[in-house]
């Protein structure tokens, strides 16, 4: 279970982390690699403890995790490398994702982000899009959508057409639950200059 509330931002700042893969390398006694990973996507792993700095911080965190129950449900997080369809020093463009090719029937999609280069693409599917931040156009034009919170689709009033060309542009969060099923804090190790450890893995809800 995911619940729609925002990690608190204060606290996201300064947050460390990225996607992490599996990959499982097997050796041949002859030095040769055999190389394979179980897992179709990446998964996000952070740290957000840089932003603990005072006891009202602490107050905050605390009520939060007790509000998710812990590692009981997730939430959503921003990360502060990758948040938005775009790269992080230009502004959203609403042609910062294509979503899919329109055949005059069909008019949910879902939102993805394109990562990769010449030599290799990877797509990961967005669950949970800034709907405020969300544009879609068809063919070039702005189409109004709706945003189904419960399949995790956008829907467009009118299904494009055949061959039409969808694209997006949007800011997002990603899924995360509490990676440790207690707090340790101590307000006197940040006089210290020491940061807390508040571990943060990413919700696969897709394969």
């Amino acid at each position: 279970m995911i619940d729609d509330i925002v990690f608190p931002l204060p606290l996201a700042f300064g947050a460390s982390g990225g996607p992490s893969r599996v990959v499982e390398i097997y050796t041949a006694a002859s030095g040769r690699e055999q190389r394979n990973s179980p897992h179709a996507q990446s998964r996000r792993r952070f740290d957000a403890g840089v932003g603990i700095k005072s006891l009202d911080d602490i107050h905050t965190l605390i009520a939060f995790f007790e509000a998710r129950g812990g590692q009981l449900r997730g939430f959503r997080f921003r990360d502060p490398m990758d948040y938005k369809s775009s790269p992080p020093s230009e502004g959203i463009r609403p042609t910062d994702q294509s979503v899919g090719i329109g055949d005059g029937a069909v008019d949910r999609f879902i939102l993805v982000k394109n990562y990769g280069d010449n030599a290799g693409q990877h797509t990961r599917r967005i669950a949970y899009p800034r709907f405020e931040t969300l544009a879609v156009f068809v063919d070039g034009l702005a189409v109004p959508v709706t945003w189904d919170a419960e399949e995790k689709e956008v829907v467009l009033d009118t299904p494009p057409a055949i061959g039409a060309v969808i694209t997006a542009g949007f800011e997002f969060d990603t899924p995360v639950r509490f990676d440790t099923p207690s707090l340790t804090l101590a307000l006197q190790a940040f006089g210290a200059g020491q940061a807390a450890h508040i571990p943060l893995i990413e919700v696969t809800e897709y394969a």
